[in-house]
């Protein structure tokens, strides 16, 4: 897996809130004879966490206040591929960053940093990688566009969920029987095996602790 396990601590709170809203399996649903059968995927779900996919820039810096608005822009369009050799999953995201400045006068060129971050079962960050896209403003232009793109690699093996758990999913039920209209995900070591078998790339802006806070009560 790549990436740096050094998420500070203001986006791991961010991290940790939002991913119980993007928690569950990449799955397909199916009406067959018995009930409906899903198909589980071990591709990580790609999202971009909640509070982090804008930022707004201020001139002068360390002002909240709407004159002194001076860049915004927004992540949006994150499109993934998954492939999978056998060992490795590979998970490609890319995803589109719009922007607005508030003097058009000259050419300019801001970057902006962003985080891809893989977390597993729905709470733990086991990597962070921290990139930056460039916006690129024409003379006389307020708008710009770019694109970035983020890559996590999972171990197979990892997402894969234990043979008994799978049988245990999947085993068929016939209906007036007491098991039929119990859910196996009550059962703790089943959601527990689930959990740690689910992975997930996390895209946003890396924000300040200001720009957490204007995001949170703008």
């Amino acid at each position: 897996m790549t990436g740096h396990v050094n998420a500070r601590r203001t986006a791991l709170i961010v991290l940790l809130a939002s991913a119980a809203l993007l928690g569950g399996c990449s799955r397909k649903g199916q009406i067959a004879d018995g009930g409906v059968y899903v198909t589980r995927s071990a591709c990580p779900l790609v999202g971009i966490v909640a509070g982090t996919g804008d930022v707004t820039l201020f001139d002068p810096v360390g002002s909240t206040d709407a004159r002194a608005i001076d860049v915004v822009a927004t992540m949006t369009n994150v499109r993934a591929s998954c492939t999978d050799d056998g060992t490795t999953v590979t998970s490609v995201a890319s995803f589109d960053v719009v922007a607005t400045r508030r003097d058009p006068t000259a050419a300019r060129q801001v970057v902006l940093p962003y985080f891809d971050t893989v977390m597993q079962g729905g709470s733990d960050v086991v990597a962070k990688n921290i990139s930056g896209v460039a916006l690129d403003f024409a003379a006389g232009s307020m708008r710009a566009q770019t694109r970035g793109q983020s890559t996590v690699r999972v171990s197979k093996a990892a997402a894969t969920l234990p043979a008994a758990i799978t049988k245990e999913l999947t085993r068929q039920r016939k209906a007036g029987e007491i098991e039929a209209a119990i859910d196996p995900m009550s059962k703790p070591e089943i959601r527990s095996a689930v959990a740690k078998a689910t992975f997930e790339q996390l895209l946003g802006f890396q924000l300040t602790e200001a720009q957490l806070r204007y995001n949170a009560t703008r």
